[in-house]
């Protein structure tokens, strides 16, 4: 099952493969942006052994996985040099700090959200997600609209999140499949040059695959089926479990491009938590290190710290913060172990690669139907439902408007877009702020 490395590459010693990707989780800050260049840094630039083109052929497919980009590179990364015992510990490694860390924030969060001191130092981080998000939504429209047609997509992917209230999954599938023909037939209109079109060739390692698949769908249905057994189909458990485990297949586009769905979802749908604690758990998120999806850990944790029978409030919600990171993250390493040999394949076909950018412009107007949602719920307390035969619009009260977060917004969007300051010290700044404010 392990991966044979390219004739110029030597694998480097198990134990300081293991030491450098337990570096690189413990300081992966930044997105997936900052974690890919320490990521390339560190294997390609120092210590080379991962070679340039491998490295970039790499990150392509992980872009075409649902699921955390720079998780699922560490992890291709790791079985490439020490076969599936390297992509354990490579993608695990990269997972775990971060995932202790906001385990730890949301025990604290679970506790003391209703003391107002925290409360107040909480109205500054939702304001500055604000800021966040816009810049996430300037960064990733920059990079992912060069045609009028990914332009088109954008568009008709916001309209049909934020008039329509159209189910995110589907919106994403549809846009996989007008990517892939788009793709196939119209590849100009995704920005394709005519080299994009060679023929897919190489080997075709079907046993490998199905060995992946089906090893890593019982490790995935694991722990659903021990609580389905156990407690029933109408604990809060098992409910978490298969929301999480349906998300993981359509998160493409990164943590953003989800967060609507999920907060709609978890809010409206379940009601684990509230609309502004969504817009608190991403800000923890973002002062952890790696993947920005683990704010999905922090949303397992409170539905069922919440509804803990029958267990205590805490053993609940770490039993839901580690059901939600484990329901997330398995599909990775199955994608990854199923999928890396045949990355020549999918990096040549063209369906696959114009289903990427059809997806990748759709995830343009998901991130701003999310900015808006944040934008309502953090500066408004109250609204009302206006409907318009199909369309359906959130209004809100204007009496409702909240100065405090609206002018730590107005900072927060100058620190960053401005004076160009980091998120960490934009959030720790807001922070302060809703703390002066609410005292």
């Amino acid at each position: 099952m392990r991966a044979v490395p390219s004739d110029h590459v030597v694998p480097p010693p198990f134990a300081e493969f293991s030491r450098t990707a337990a570096k690189i989780g413990l300081v992966s800050f930044g997105g997936p942006a900052g974690q890919i260049a320490l990521m390339h840094r560190e294997m390609v630039d120092e210590r080379g052994w991962v070679d340039e083109e491998q490295f970039l052929q790499a990150l392509n497919l992980c872009n075409l996985l649902p699921g955390p980009e720079a998780q699922q590179l560490a992890t291709w990364i790791g079985w490439k040099l020490h076969g599936w015992k390297g992509g354990l510990v490579a993608g695990g490694l990269f997972v775990l700090p971060g995932a202790l860390v906001m385990l730890a924030l949301s025990i604290l969060y679970g506790f003391a959200t209703g003391m107002e001191w925290f409360q107040a130092i909480f109205l500054g981080i939702k304001a500055a997600v604000l800021a966040i998000v816009a810049q996430a939504l300037i960064r990733i429209a920059s990079r992912a609209l060069h045609t009028p047609f990914q332009i088109a997509l954008a568009i008709a992917a916001f309209l049909a999140l934020f008039l329509f209230a159209a189910p995110f999954p589907v919106v994403v599938l549809a846009a996989l499949a007008i990517g892939a023909a788009a793709g196939a037939r119209r590849p100009g209109w995704l920005a394709f040059k005519p080299t994009d079109q060679a023929t897919p060739s190489g080997n075709r390692p079907w046993r490998a695959t199905l060995v992946a698949l089906v090893a890593w769908s019982a490790i995935w249905a694991a722990p659903l089926v021990t609580i389905r057994l156990a407690l029933g189909p109408d604990h809060v458990l098992w409910q978490i479990g298969v929301f999480f485990s349906k998300l993981a297949v359509v998160t493409f586009g990164g943590a953003y491009a989800v967060l609507a769905y999920m907060a709609q979802e978890a809010v409206s749908g379940y009601g684990w938590l509230g609309a502004g604690e969504m817009a608190d758990g991403l800000g923890l998120a973002e002062t952890t290190p790696g993947p920005l999806i683990l704010v999905t850990q922090f949303v397992g944790y409170m539905g069922a710290f919440r509804a803990p029978d029958p267990f205590s409030p805490v053993v609940a919600g770490v039993l839901g913060a580690v059901l939600t990171t484990w329901v997330t993250f398995a599909p990775c390493f199955m994608w990854i172990f199923a999928l890396a040999p045949w990355m020549m394949r999918l990096q040549r076909a063209p369906a696959m690669k114009g289903a990427l950018a059809g997806v990748t412009a759709c995830v343009v107007g998901v991130i701003a139907n999310l900015a808006l949602w944040f934008a309502l719920h953090v500066l408004f307390g109250r609204f009302r439902l206006a409907d318009y035969g199909p369309v359906h619009l959130q209004v809100p009260d204007w009496a409702s408007f909240d100065l405090a977060a609206g002018l730590i917004a107005v900072a927060a969007f100058t620190m960053i877009f401005v004076l160009k300051r980091g998120i960490l010290f934009t959030l720790a700044v807001a922070a302060a702020l809703g703390l002066v404010a609410g005292l």
